[in-house]
């Protein structure tokens, strides 16, 4: 089962709900619920990373008994140091965002924890796209 959902950039009033729908998606389809929470914990944090740093872009989860597959395709200022992007509480949203209490820096952290499997590939003014898969233990019935 395939999903994709478009993320406008700046857009906080929907933040979140592609995840919602991806979650609800789950749990009907009887996902355990530790793969869920992992799941949702992903794509919240890459749905938010699209909100917060890019212009546009899209959240997809590929859902099958064994695992999920999130990817976050976005169109943005890309990722100047993927590593250094990936240290605890390193970020480069602007005050702004830190006021609305988003941009602690914990995005691509949160990701890194809860995934099975993480790729990010970024192009300055370009764009990023970011593939995470958690694994389910247990089979879907």
């Amino acid at each position: 089962m395939q999903m994709q959902f478009a993320v406008a950039g700046m857009d906080f009033g929907r933040a979140g709900d592609a995840t919602a729908r991806i979650k609800k998606t789950l749990q009907l389809a009887g996902m355990e619920a530790s793969t869920i929470r992992k799941v949702v914990i992903v794509a919240y944090e890459a749905e938010l990373n699209i909100v917060i740093h890019a212009y546009r872009g899209t959240l997809s989860a590929t859902v099958s008994p064994e695992q999920v597959k999130i990817e976050a395709v976005d169109e943005g200022p890309g990722i100047n140091d993927i590593a250094l992007a990936m240290q605890e509480g390193y970020s480069t949203a602007p005050p702004h965002i830190r006021e609305m209490g988003f941009g602690a820096g914990m995005g691509l952290p949160n990701i890194r924890k809860n995934a099975d499997k993480l790729n990010i590939q970024s192009e300055i003014n370009h764009g990023t796209r970011l593939t995470a898969v958690v694994y389910n233990h247990q089979k879907l019935g």
